[in-house]
């Protein structure tokens, strides 16, 4: 397959974007375009996300501030996938860790450890079940192991409910990739990486 990842830069925002713009995801419902912005490591305070041109506008605005974080599937020149990966210690502001994830231990995150966290995956339906979220997260872990973070974390949900819900990947994905479990919350697995 001829497939390549890169990091999102502000140079691929328009990738980015129609990729969002044309992708289903979660549902093929116009409001349910989330852009990947409630991942980010940017407080939510005072932001909009009320319609989809307010998140696709934040989305841009995010890329250029380097606030969502990386990578980019392209297969044939266009983006089949995406996966946000981003330091788990800048991210305890933003929406959906403040409104899912207090379960999740942050005591560990300091300024001796370093998490890359990785936060979310979204594949082309066509190109689904043909391992791009594999290649997508050995990426991740490479780059993070060059940046000197300690760890990748990754949160699975125990069981599996449906695509939509499962958007932070499925456990077989990160055992497959050299993940083990750390503990259990109520609902989610945190499945770490060693790095060192």
């Amino acid at each position: 397959m001829n497939l390549e990842i890169q990091r999102l830069t502000p140079e691929l925002t328009e990738d980015y974007l129609h990729f969002f713009d044309t992708t289903p995801h979660a549902t093929n419902k116009e409001e349910h375009k989330c852009y990947c912005i409630w991942w980010c490591n940017d407080d939510i305070e005072g932001k909009d996300f009320s319609s989809v041109e307010k998140r696709r506008n934040l989305a841009a605005d995010y890329i250029k501030g380097n606030n969502i974080q990386g990578y980019l599937a392209y297969f044939d020149n266009k983006v089949a996938g995406w996966c946000n990966a981003n330091t788990k210690s800048d991210c305890f502001k933003c929406y959906c860790w403040r409104n899912f994830m207090s379960a999740v231990h942050t005591e560990e995150s300091s300024p001796e450890i370093k998490v890359k966290s990785i936060f979310c995956f979204a594949i082309a339906p066509e190109m689904r079940r043909k391992g791009i979220a594999k290649l997508l997260l050995e990426k991740a872990c490479k780059d993070a192991k060059k940046e000197s973070f300690d760890f990748v974390e990754a949160y699975p949900n125990k069981k599996f409910v449906d695509e939509a819900e499962d958007f932070m990947g499925p456990i077989a994905l990160f055992k497959k990739t050299g993940f083990s479990v750390c503990y259990e919350t109520e609902q989610k697995l945190v499945m770490r990486k060693s790095l060192k």
